[in-house]
Parts: C-alpha cells; structure tokens; sequence
C-alpha cells in the first residue's frame, strides 16, 4: 500500500490522528471525540422508526403491513433494548475489564514486550478504545439503526489502525467480546434473547475483519 503524501494521513470520526509520520505515533496520542462532539453526533442519530418513516415518505407510501410489522417488532424489543443499556451504563467498566481479560487470556502475547497492549500507555489506550466501542454500540443498540457505527466508527477506522500499527485480529476479538460479556450478564438476569444485544457489536467485528481476523 502507497502511504499517502506527508500531513495527509488516514483521519475518521472515531479517533482523529494528528498529522504527522505514523511511526512516532501509536494508539495513545489519538485526540479522540469529546464529549460535545459525542452529544452532537447523537442528537442527529438516526433510529430504525425515522429511518423507516424516512423511506416510505420518499417513496409517497403509507405504511403496509411490513412496516408495521418493523415497528411491532422494535417496540416489542424495547424492555430488553433498555435493560440492556441500563447494564452498559451501570457496568461499563466491569464490562470492559472482563472483555480485556479473557483477551488477554486468549492472546498473552499482546501484553508482553513487542505486544500492542505492552507498556502502561498502551494498555490503557486499548482499555479505552474498548469503551468508546461499547458506548457507541450503545446507541446503535437503542436505535436498533447502525448508522452511527458506520459513520462515527468504521469510516476509516481500518485505515487509522494500519497507520498506527494497531493490530486488528485482536481489535475485532475485544468487541466480540464485549457483546459476549454483555449477554453472558443479561442470561444470568433472566434475559435470554440476547441475539439483538450482539448485533451492533457484530456489526462493528464485520466492519473491521475484511482481512484476516488473525492478522497483526
């Protein structure tokens, strides 16, 4: 792959490089979103209601038994959509150590010299790169709609993490594992229809795994 010209480097929504070379830079000197920009990009989220209203408007329909079907279906699944966030927001940081640690357990390598999470700077950007995951999948998860992880994610996402030399076999691991967390919680509460729940985080494994999911 050709390196784009100097002070061009791959830049997304998720996490902003700076401009410079990327071998003097690694995951920690991201200047990720604030939280301005985070309340921004929520307030203009689209969710699977809107968007559905959105394409029957455009196409001069009213609503035919599919449609309404969808929203049957959404409005149905709100008590678990909602226990579901409410677990995110009062476990998030259980929910991250967990995830990490059975990543850890699965690949020690990444924390021992030469590792991507070896030295406290860069296990500590993993950490947080873990959470922004699990926030944003959040909201895609309420809005049943994974506009916002295409986006406010993907978009580039790939690209970044090659410049940075992020690994991303490992990096799709970890939000795999945060879905599997998060469902493993909900069954033990009582909820057992977690295949809704996994998706967002799916979703973001099958943005970031185009190549091998192995791969360093």
């Amino acid at each position: 792959m050709v390196p784009p010209p100097a002070g061009r480097w791959p830049r997304n929504r998720f996490c902003q490089i700076p401009q410079n070379q990327p071998q003097d830079r690694n995951l920690a000197d991201c200047e990720c979103y604030l939280p301005l920009q985070v309340r921004r990009s929520v307030s203009s989220m689209r969710d699977a209601i809107t968007g559905l209203i959105g394409r029957y408007d455009q196409l001069g329909r009213y609503f035919d038994r599919s449609a309404i079907d969808r929203i049957d279906a959404y409005y149905g699944q709100a008590e678990l959509r909602l226990a579901a966030v409410e677990l995110i927001n009062r476990e998030a940081a259980v929910i991250v150590r967990e995830a990490a640690q059975r990543l850890w357990l699965e690949d020690p390598e990444l924390l021992l010299p030469g590792g991507n999470a070896y030295t406290t700077r860069r296990l500590s950007a993993c950490l947080r790169d873990m959470d922004y995951f699990l926030r944003y999948a959040s909201y895609a998860l309420v809005a049943d709609d994974f506009t916002i992880l295409d986006e406010r994610v993907l978009n580039g996402l790939d690209d970044t993490y090659k410049s940075l030399g992020v690994p991303t076999g490992p990096t799709v691991r970890s939000i795999a594992l945060l879905g599997e967390v998060i469902a493993e919680m909900l069954a033990d509460a009582g909820l057992v229809d977690t295949g809704l729940v996994r998706a967002p985080f799916e979703h973001l494994c099958r943005g970031l795994s185009s190549s091998n999911v192995r791969a360093r």
